[in-house]
């Protein structure tokens, strides 16, 4: 029931997942509403027929709009699908829970059903993001926005483990997002972060990432409070499509111009694949003792589509026995 366009794009998502992979799905929500979804993907002209055995529907007759609180929200709808779905997760009813509804209503969902990691005290969403080498992780991107340095440290540890999972690195390279690559560049926050991380055991810290070189692929991992690396994210993503609006307003009429413009065109279309948060279709929430991947809230059906292809991936990775590993051995 999550999502700006809830609940047909994520059932027919969830149809596209059920046809195409190894996975059975259960959609959580209001019966009467999914069932009509189902019958509306059932009757598109040239739609799969045999995905029916793989999707199963489990009733949770209560909603969290993206305007409500979340956690006063929870409390006066105890039969919240979010909540429904990831208490199913936490009694071994399902191996993952996908969302694309309300990132706070998810996170307190998923902190109350699968408690936390021994080692971490918060949680953190990890995102894959371009560079000029491949791809880097960036955490935490908005499920903890104020940070201790420990917070860091724990990410830090996470995010190697999880880029082990996803980037196939022996030893990801990790960066502090800051200011400056200096040490003592920085806030309070990011010099005492520097110090624990320089001292975590088996990981390859390099110090301080000035922010200009967050693209530059010289590291695997990018260490944030959850309220810089949702800024910074939301800024690469804007900056792509300003670009690209910029360079149409300059570029003449001539037939050479027109010309340059398909062809710097074209290459801002790949760009703006590489950043698509559709690819991958969400980011896992690291920290907690479960699997949840949180997907953006104007995901359309290939979003959702990719994002259980995701969670299917990372269970069979068995991220969260991987996370539980790296945080005992820091």
């Amino acid at each position: 029931m999550g999502g700006d366009h809830a609940p047909a794009v994520v059932v027919a998502g969830a149809v596209a997942a059920a046809h195409d992979l190894d996975v059975v799905i259960q959609l959580v929500g209001p019966t009467a509403l999914v069932t009509e979804a189902l019958a509306r993907v059932a009757d598109t002209p040239g739609a799969a027929s045999d995905w029916c055995s793989r999707i199963t529907q489990v009733e949770a007759p209560d909603v969290i709009g993206m305007d409500e609180a979340p956690l006063a929200a929870l409390r006066r709808k105890p039969g919240a699908s979010i909540k429904v779905a990831m208490e199913a997760v936490a009694r071994g009813d399902a191996d993952a829970c996908y969302s694309a509804g309300h990132t706070g209503a998810t996170l307190m969902s998923a902190h109350a059903a699968f408690g936390l990691l021994e080692g971490a005290d918060r949680p953190a969403l990890a995102v894959l993001v371009p560079t000029l080498a491949g791809q880097a992780v960036l955490l935490d991107t908005g499920a903890t926005l104020d940070c201790r340095p420990e917070h860091l440290r724990a990410f830090a540890m996470m995010g190697a483990a999880h880029a082990r999972v996803v980037l196939k690195l022996d030893a990801p390279r990790v960066g502090l997002l800051s200011i400056g690559e200096e040490p003592g560049k920085g806030n309070e926050l990011i010099r005492e972060a520097h110090a624990l991380l320089s001292a975590v055991p088996g990981l390859t810290f390099t110090g301080n990432l000035d922010a200009r070189d967050m693209f530059s692929g010289s590291v695997d991992v990018i260490v944030a409070d959850g309220f810089t690396g949702n800024v910074t994210l939301k800024v690469g993503e804007g900056l792509v499509e300003a670009l690209e609006r910029m360079l149409k307003r300059e570029v003449g009429q001539s037939l050479a111009s027109r010309i340059a413009n398909w062809l710097v065109g074209r290459g801002f279309k790949r760009l703006k694949a590489r950043m698509d948060a559709g690819e991958r279709g969400g980011a896992p929430l690291l920290g907690v003792n479960g699997l949840a991947i949180v997907g953006h809230g104007r995901s359309d059906a290939r979003a959702v589509r990719n994002g259980i292809a995701t969670a299917v991936q990372l269970i069979n990775e068995g991220l969260v026995g991987r996370l539980k590993g790296a945080l005992r051995a820091g």
